[in-house]
């Protein structure tokens, strides 16, 4: 296994990111800084709560549907896994398509490594090439898988941590980045319906036993540490809400008293009740999905769900830019 290509610094984008939105008169820091080692660490525990249906709702699905994914884009392919985390799910897909080579791409270049040499160790004919970057951003994929043939892999409803607009430039991206002839299996979490409750949507983030409130926390945690921050994290609580209006979860840490912080040497202050909102999750229905899919330069071929409709997992190839009537 190779190890991991840097081609971002992560210290540097958390610093710039985190004063830029801390100086907002909505404060503001984005969701993407939540995988450092501590945080990654958390969301892996997250996903083994009982709350938290999408894990498992997802690992059902493609235990189900892995032999369809196979049987239609072939074997002998590149599989590049756009925030790849502990790679818990990558295995059912690895084993089921017979790949050339994996690319796990993820924002925590020390956890990336870790997950990258399990990964290895399972499947040792395969070539891992982990990637450091964040994804949202280009990013250059290595040269070992120059010429193979491509499919994205984007499990976990990491697309709902975007505004549509902004989910739809990246869809965009990843057809540049996997080219022609591409293919993207990704994971969408569903908007409340008849079987699922509002209720069993809050609960997912925000468990009994507190972890997703640790996570959130931990932001706050990685300003102490890492831009030698005061911050009093006994004065804020997480809070975790369902945004009817926009479709979406809102994740919040909401100040329970007047409170004063430094960060890198810059001051801040937040009066009781104010909170730094810290992350969307967009919910969607399974034609606004399809219908995102053709947005960004995809076409749905296939989409799969949970006996409940909680969540889809979803097969799309690359449009091939064929005239349209």
């Amino acid at each position: 296994m190779a190890r991991p290509l840097l081609v971002h610094d992560d210290a540097r984008d958390f610093a710039d990111a985190a004063l830029a939105g801390l100086a907002q008169p909505q404060k503001v820091i984005p969701a993407r800084f939540f995988y450092d080692r501590a945080g990654s660490e958390l969301f892996e525990a997250i996903t083994e709560l009982p709350e938290y249906y999408p894990t498992r709702t997802e690992i059902g699905i493609l235990e189900s549907h892995a032999a369809d994914i196979a049987a239609t884009v072939g074997p002998g392919r590149a599989v590049i896994e756009f925030g790849s985390g502990s790679s818990m799910k990558t295995p059912l897909l690895l084993r089921a398509i017979a790949p050339a080579a994996y690319v796990p791409v993820d924002i925590s270049a020390e956890f990336l490594q870790a997950s990258a040499a399990a990964l290895a160790a399972d499947f040792p004919g395969l070539a891992v090439l982990p990637v450091a970057a964040d994804f949202t951003a280009p990013f250059k994929l290595p040269g070992g898988i120059a010429g193979l043939p491509r499919l994205g892999f984007f499990p976990g409803s990491t697309l709902g941590n975007l505004a549509p607009i902004a989910a739809i430039d990246l869809l965009r991206g990843f057809a540049t980045t996997l080219g022609d002839a591409s293919w993207l299996v990704i994971g969408l979490d569903l908007a409340p319906g008849p079987g699922k409750s509002r209720e069993t949507l809050e609960a997912a983030y925000d468990d009994a036993q507190g972890v997703t409130a640790a996570f959130n926390l931990n932001l706050l945690h990685r300003v102490n540490r890492e831009l030698g921050g005061t911050v009093r994290t006994q004065d804020f609580v997480h809070r975790a809400v369902w945004n009817d209006v926009l479709g979406r979860i809102e994740m919040h840490l909401v100040a329970t008293r007047d409170t004063a912080l430094t960060a890198a040497g810059q001051h801040f202050s937040l009066d009781a009740g104010e909170h730094i909102h810290t992350e969307n999750s967009y919910k969607w229905t399974l034609p606004e999905a399809r219908l995102m899919a053709r947005a960004s330069g995809w076409v749905p071929v296939a989409d799969w769900t949970d006996s409940e409709a909680r969540f889809s997992l979803n097969l799309w190839q690359r449009d091939d830019g064929r005239m349209q009537p």
